[in-house]
Order: C-alpha cells, then structure tokens, then sequence
C-alpha cells in the first residue's frame, strides 16, 4: 500500500499522506511516495492540488523510529528538499489543509503549498533546533517571509508547539475553523480554484513566487550544509554517550 494517495477528480487533484499508524510522520519510502504523487498531480489534468493527512495528523515531522543509514545523509537530504522544490514547481496552486500535528518537516511541507487551511485545534512547531538539528524545507527562506524574522527566530529557536488558532493569527495559515469544518472549506477553497482559467492561476502563482523562489534554492543549500553539520555532532555526540556508558 502506498504511503502517499493520489485522486483526482473535478479538477482537484488530491494528495493524503498516509502513514495514519504513524501519524504520517517521514520515513524514505513516504517521501519517495510523496514525490511520485508530484510528478502525477503535475501530469494530471487537475487545475489545483490539495494536500492532506489521513488518520490523526497532517505529518508529525521525521519518523525517530526510522533507522538513518550511514554515508547516504547528503542524498537523503536533497531528495526530501525535492519534495519543496516540486511543490514550488507545481504549475497548479498547492493548498494544504492541516490538522493534528504538524511538526518539524510536516510544518515545511505546508510552508511549501500557496495557501494553508488548518483545524483550530491543529499542533505547529519547529523543533528542530530544540534536537540539534537543522530545519531542510526552506523554512528558512519561507518562515519569515510568512511572519515576519523576529517571530521566525521565536518560533525556530524556542522550538514551542502552538495551535492553528495561533498560526492564523501570526499569519502562518490563511484561516484556522474548527476541525470538522476543515475540509469541507479546503474543497470550497479547491472548487473554486479550479474553475478559475488554469492557465491564469498558473501565471498568477509564478508571478507571485518569483521573487520569492529566486533565493529559495540558496536557502536550501544552505540548510542542506546545515543539516549535514548537525547530523555529524549528534552522532559524534550518541558515540561519546556510548563510550561513556560502557566505561
């Protein structure tokens, strides 16, 4: 079964996360998954794309369960970062609706679509520096854009989780509704987008996104440097903690 669901069907193509055992958190196979439903949505005949979860969460962030292979860390690396690349690449708008958790690179993804929805109730946060690590989804270059760099640093350097109620109200979603009132209002959004000349919605997103996108691949390389520096401290770090034990 595939982590990653594709439909389409009246012009919205439908992309679910579904890893619901594991509230959708990242793991290779999803994000192989993930950029397949891309590239489908991107051949498809839908002139939007909405993004989702199944099951309890939008994405809980990385699967800390998941085991890291050795050596493989900077083409890991660039292949999640392909999962904004593609999503900023998209010819069609990208609306993520958000509920349960959406932490670390499950906050990113939305960070990537055009517009985001979430349940009042939904969990954002950024913990990666919280765990020593570096963000990847060009949160970086994105964050602040979406609320201003002052709150960015709050958010990235205190690492604390807030609610979609909050998120609306910093300006990270364009609405937060009650959670059974959620995809009910993304379809309406999605609706009504595709019955808007494709061809103009794609010209207004690039439009749009030029200014934004043209320092995103800089950011991402730079997280990318990042995220290499902090995966090494922390092994050298578990390595220390090991020898410790055993002494």
């Amino acid at each position: 079964m595939s982590t990653v669901d594709l439909a389409v069907e009246g012009g919205i193509a439908q992309i679910r996360l579904n890893r619901p055992e594991r509230l959708n958190a990242v793991a290779p196979v999803l994000v192989d998954d993930f950029l397949a439903a891309l590239d489908g949505a991107a051949r498809s005949s839908a002139s939007v794309v909405l993004l989702s979860g199944n099951g309890r969460a939008f994405c809980a962030g990385h699967d800390l369960k998941e085991p890291t292979p050795e050596g493989d860390s900077r083409p890991r690396l660039d292949r999640l970062q392909d999962i904004t690349r593609r999503l900023r690449a998209l010819p069609q708008p990208v609306l993520a609706a958000v509920h349960g958790y959406a932490l670390g690179a499950g906050a990113e993804f939305a960070l990537g679509c055009d517009l985001i929805l979430a349940a009042e109730d939904a969990v954002f946060g950024f913990p990666e520096v919280s765990l020593g690590l570096s963000v990847t989804g060009a949160a970086s270059r994105l964050l602040p854009l979406l609320v201003g760099p002052i709150k960015a640093k709050e958010l990235l350097l205190l690492g604390e989780r807030f609610n979609g109620r909050r998120a609306h109200e910093l300006g990270l979603v364009n609405a937060a509704v009650p959670a059974e009132e959620l995809m009910p209002l993304a379809l309406g959004w999605a609706e009504k987008i595709a019955h808007h000349p494709p061809e103009a919605a794609t010209m207004a997103k690039r439009a749009l996104d030029s200014g934004i996108d043209h320092a995103l691949e800089s950011a991402l390389e730079l997280e990318i440097s990042h995220a290499l520096i902090t995966e090494h401290s922390a092994a050298v770090r578990e390595s220390t903690e090991a020898f410790r034990s055993r002494s």
